[in-house]
């Protein structure tokens, strides 16, 4: 059978930044023709970044993408590097005067979610993803119109069908007419974002619709950070039996060379099947000499500790770089999320870039206060202490406040601070809190919840023991020392307002807590399915009331890196004025 080498490049882009993302396809598609490659693949919307939200609604921001794609196609001639065939995505707009139209409930300039295919110093033709999701993170029927076509395009005696992202995921649309096109090859373009356990998910996936279309599956994936959304790379490559025989690492950019054996075309693919209509572009109708391949590369799987923990790096490390930070500051308190957040603020971008600002009042503890000290011995961040009794106790003379609202006051006091620090030296403020304590409102507002990123957002509190404890094991793993003192892992969580304070005063246990929050919050299940599931029905009530409650904080909250299958934000959208509760009380009576 034929050979082809093909070089999937899992890059790290920049939404909007259309000349860097230009320069980083130019550098590894010259990296994939060094390594001998005929085809190389680019990430879905590579050349704008992904997603571009409503900037594929600016006609100046489609007509940029639409300039440089052909601007690209030219200077990879330009630079010798115009026989390999480049597989790219981009922002276009459908063609006909029908489709360009703008019509009510069609997106405004009728852009499309495009993959140039470019040889020999021009875009030869282009496929348009057919599937427009609309869930979860997604908002594509907002943004683009779908596609009617399955691009099919002979390599050097290969038919090679190009299909984009969320095309794979769903039946029947263009993958299921690979195999009516008699493809060799399925080559898949991506911007898949990480959530915890997908790429398991995606492996199965992978194999599945190899074996439908009948030919083997080549799916590159985007990798890096972008606002919210983290994307891990996990680029595969399977056979038509649907076994997986290749895959890059997740969170490292890079591109991943594979040779592959495939059957030569026979005839030339035509007609409109399932109304898609196959079109059939030849490019290299010579097969390649034989040649020795090189031996898969196949990435060591993650433990998923590690695949959480290196998508928190990822995001944070790309969220700080792409909006032009230096540095990152936080309030380090000794307990167990600061302490978490600080060694991911170092691995992400450095220790010498990281200050922790140690903000002790007359109810902080002398151990909380050794903890934070010790941390940053261990971490060697920049390490400053600076008490608040000084600035608070003006507020209590002036205003009288005792209470919650004395206690709100210590951590808006900090808040100051923090922000003043920022202000006046450019740092990104990180808040601390976790994915339990946002959902039921256990954060004062404009005082521990401030800052422009939030690393465990969507990391529930039991899980931030998990990696804590998992960081610390792989630190003496590497014959390095844990950044976190132990004791920061072991006492009770606290807050610190008032003598004597504990989270569970206010709260469930967090392993009772995080399985309740899991039925209401990930699992959208009702206080009826809560009590049936054995949760006390009283406590079913409170906590619920606390989600509830707490919605109008976690809109003001900062971004954060989404994890779980839900993430507050995008994935779970509930209105903020809403007078529906649910009541296990009754349903436990019914």
């Amino acid at each position: 059978m034929p050979q082809l080498r093909v070089a999937l490049a899992q890059i790290d882009v920049t939404v909007g930044d259309i000349d860097g993302n230009t320069d980083k396809i130019v550098a590894w598609t010259r990296n994939a023709v060094e390594q001998g490659a005929q085809v190389v693949a680019f990430p879905e919307l590579g050349l704008t970044g992904y997603p571009v939200e409503d900037l594929a609604l600016r006609a100046s921001f489609v007509d940029a993408s639409q300039a440089h794609i052909k601007k690209l196609a030219q200077r990879l001639a330009d630079e010798g590097l115009g026989e390999i065939v480049v597989v790219c995505g981009y922002l276009d707009r459908a063609g006909g005067t029908a489709m360009g139209i703008d019509r009510l409930g069609r997106p405004k300039g009728s852009p499309t979610n495009s993959a140039a295919v470019i040889h020999q110093g021009r875009v030869v033709t282009s496929a348009v993803k057919h599937h427009l999701p609309n869930y979860g993170v997604f908002d594509e029927f907002r943004h683009f119109v779908p596609g009617n076509t399955l691009q099919v395009v002979r390599i050097h005696g290969i038919d090679v069908a190009v299909v984009i992202c969320e095309d794979l995921w769903q039946d029947g649309g263009p993958v299921a007419v690979a195999r009516e096109a008699g493809a060799g090859l399925l080559l898949v373009v991506n911007s898949s974002p990480y959530e915890a356990n997908k790429d398991d998910v995606r492996g199965d996936l992978v194999r599945r619709r190899a074996r439908e279309a009948g030919c083997a599956l080549a799916y590159v994936n985007l990798v890096g950070g972008q606002d919210e959304l983290v994307f891990d790379g996990d680029s595969l490559v399977a056979d038509a039996e649907g076994k997986i025989f290749a895959r890059a690492p997740q969170f490292e950019q890079g591109s991943m060379i594979v040779d592959l054996e495939l059957p030569s075309a026979t005839g030339t693919p035509a007609g409109t099947h399932k109304g898609i209509e196959i079109v059939h572009t030849v490019l290299q109708s010579d097969e390649l000499a034989p040649y020795e391949p090189m031996a898969p590369n196949v990435a060591p799987r993650l433990s998923d500790e590690a695949e959480m923990y290196g998508a928190i790096v990822t995001g944070l490390r790309d969220y700080v770089q792409k909006n032009g930070f230096k540095s990152v500051l936080l309030g380090l308190s000794g307990g167990i999320d600061s302490s978490l957040v600080a060694a991911i603020a170092c691995d992400a971008i450095g220790a010498e870039h990281v200050f922790g600002i140690s903000n002790p009042s007359v109810y902080s503890s002398d151990h909380s206060k050794d903890d934070a000290a010790e941390l940053a011995a261990r971490t060697g961040l920049n390490y400053r202490v600076i008490p608040i009794q000084p600035m608070v106790q003006p507020f209590l003379d002036t205003l009288g406040l005792t209470g919650l609202a004395e206690e709100n006051l210590q951590a808006r006091v900090r808040a100051v601070i923090w922000m003043g620090l920022s202000n006046s030296d450019g740092h990104l403020v990180l808040a601390c809190g976790n994915k339990s304590e946002l959902s039921v409102g256990y954060s004062t507002i404009y005082g521990d919840a401030v800052g422009g990123y939030a690393p465990l957002k969507d990391l529930p509190k039991t899980l931030v023991w998990r990696l804590a404890k998992w960081r610390n094991e792989d630190a003496k793993a590497r014959g390095q020392q844990p950044p976190i003192p132990e004791n920061s892992i072991a006492k009770p969580p606290s807050a610190e307002l008032r003598p004597g304070q504990q989270d569970t005063d206010s709260l469930p246990a967090y392993d009772l807590l995080d399985d309740m929050l899991d039925d209401y919050v990930e699992q959208d299940r009702g206080s009826a399915e809560l009590v049936a599931a054995g949760f006390d029905p009283e406590l079913v009530t409170k906590v619920i009331g606390l989600v509830d409650r707490a919605e109008y904080k976690r809109r003001q909250y900062p971004p954060g890196p989404k994890l779980t299958h839900k993430a507050f934000g995008r994935d779970r959208r509930l209105p903020i004025t809403n007078a529906w509760r649910e009541d296990a009380r009754k349903a436990a009576e019914h």
